[in-house]
């Protein structure tokens, strides 16, 4: 398997070299050449198969011959074993259509861990062959930062920067990052957004005097083997659900469009997704550009969902290039008047070909508010806010046939939002035990100015050199 820069000029790289490029030299985001399809009696025969089982027969055809069948069923047996829940991704029923995918049984409480649990395996795998030393640097809205210092830290060959916008994360969200106290973990708040970090991250990637003498690589969304891995949960849900013999419709709260994407990926795969509904809080820019064609940044107004304040999703992009016929020069074009103008107006072509899997829907703060308090009342479940938001998309779904069933996905443990979940249902949802401390332990990070300057010299002056 060979993957391909959305903007047409990187060299094309094996699944090795993406997981440690991250993003491409030209700016853009690799896709596989081509999209692997499963027909549908080799869907069928997945049902029944262990969470990490499934997950090495879903991402086998992506990693072709960089890992062997059975190294990568070492791999996904050893990820997934940290997980709380024999099921890795259990499926709860609300009712009898809305059904709830927990994703976040995972060491940090969110659906990064399905991921990056895995991500941090292949790093050591991959920089076990080679004389090599990564430096990891990322930019989180909350989860993102945790569960990939998580899964590196006190790994070999590894640093890890995380930046995060100081005060706009959950308590629990940035305790979850500042109390790692590893040698090669690196906290950073930045006095800006979220948008601010990435595009500073995207920038360092962009900066030759620094990729010249660091190994700098993502773990960020951008990063194709972390969203590949996103793909094996939709697989599982919809195998419970009767799949492939039925159809299954997803909500997804979405801030970079990694989570929604690897949908899209599964229904390209031969998964008979319905639909994928894009669900967004009051950013949203996601359901303007879906809705009406219009991708154009505004300011971020922060919320009680705080990894769904954002303003630039940056896998939108992958989503565009396949809309558009794979047409890399005009991806290349309308990236670059993006990034310069903030502005992007979607062909007719993007538009149709995306319409005829996803929709989405806004959600404003009484709306999440409202869905926590059903889910509550209705079930006794307690859900966070990000979840809530895709829960109410779920619920408001129109026009979708009767028989198939809505799967909400649950991104975040309620306690990480304790407060906005105790503001919406009058009750305080306790931390699981495995990091009940979180609040007596020591933090660490430093305090950024939210200029690019600032932070390339913090990090190139403890970064370690790429063959250091």
């Amino acid at each position: 398997m060979k993957y391909v820069s959305t903007r047409g000029t990187a060299p094309a790289l094996d699944f090795e070299g993406v997981t440690l490029a991250g993003l491409a030299s030209d700016g853009g985001l690799y896709v596989p050449e081509a999209w692997p399809r499963f027909s549908t009696e080799e869907i069928a025969a997945l049902a029944g198969l262990p969470y990490a089982q499934l997950a090495q027969k879903i991402m086998q055809p992506f990693v072709g011959d960089s890992l062997t069948p059975e190294r990568l069923l070492e791999l996904t047996t050893k990820a997934y074993g940290r997980f709380a829940h024999a099921a890795v991704t259990p499926l709860k029923q609300f009712d009898e259509r809305q059904w709830l995918l927990e994703l976040f049984h995972g060491p940090t409480l969110a659906f990064k861990d399905v991921a990056l649990q895995l991500l941090g395996l292949l790093f050591e795998e991959f920089l076990s062959r080679r004389d090599d030393h990564l430096t990891i640097v990322g930019a989180t809205s909350g989860d993102t930062g945790s569960a990939a210092i998580d899964a590196v830290a006190g790994r070999a060959k590894v640093d890890i920067f995380m930046l995060h916008p100081d005060g706009r994360v959950s308590d629990v969200q940035r305790r979850q990052m500042t109390t790692v106290l590893s040698d090669n973990v690196y906290n950073i708040a930045i006095d800006g957004s979220f948008d601010d970090a990435q595009a500073m991250v995207k920038r360092m990637f962009n900066d030759a005097s620094v990729t010249g003498q660091f190994g700098i690589a993502a773990v960020n969304s951008i990063n194709w083997a972390r969203l590949m891995a996103q793909v094996v949960y939709y697989f599982a849900a919809a195998l419970q659900l009767g799949a492939p013999h039925r159809k299954v419709a997803f909500s997804v709260p979405t801030g970079n469009f990694g989570d929604v994407f690897a949908g899209y990926v599964a229904a390209q795969m031969g998964l008979p997704i319905e639909r994928l509904i894009v669900a967004t809080n009051i950013n949203d820019i996601l359901h303007r550009a879906l809705s009406t064609g219009d991708y154009s940044a505004g300011t971020v107004t922060p919320t009680a969902a705080p990894s769904m304040d954002i303003q630039v999703s940056s896998n939108f992009e992958r989503l565009l290039f396949d809309a558009a016929g794979r047409d890399a020069a005009l991806i290349a074009q309308q990236m670059k008047t993006f990034d310069a103008t903030k502005v992007l107006q979607l062909t007719n072509a993007q538009r149709e070909a995306a319409a005829g899997l996803f929709t989405s829907a806004r959600a404003d703060a009484d709306q999440m508010v409202a869905a926590q308090r059903w889910a509550f009342e209705a079930t006794g479940e307690v859900i966070d806010p990000h979840t809530a938001i895709a829960l109410h998309a779920a619920r408001a779904a129109q026009g979708l046939p009767a028989d198939v069933p809505v799967v909400t996905l649950a991104t975040a443990h309620p306690a990480k939002f304790g407060d906005a979940v105790e503001s919406a249902i009058g009750l305080r949802p306790e931390l699981p035990a495995r990091v009940g401390d979180l609040f007596e332990r020591e933090e660490r990070f430093e305090r950024l100015p939210g200029e690019y300057d600032a932070v390339k010299a913090y990090v190139t002056a403890r970064a370690t050199p790429r063959h250091g």
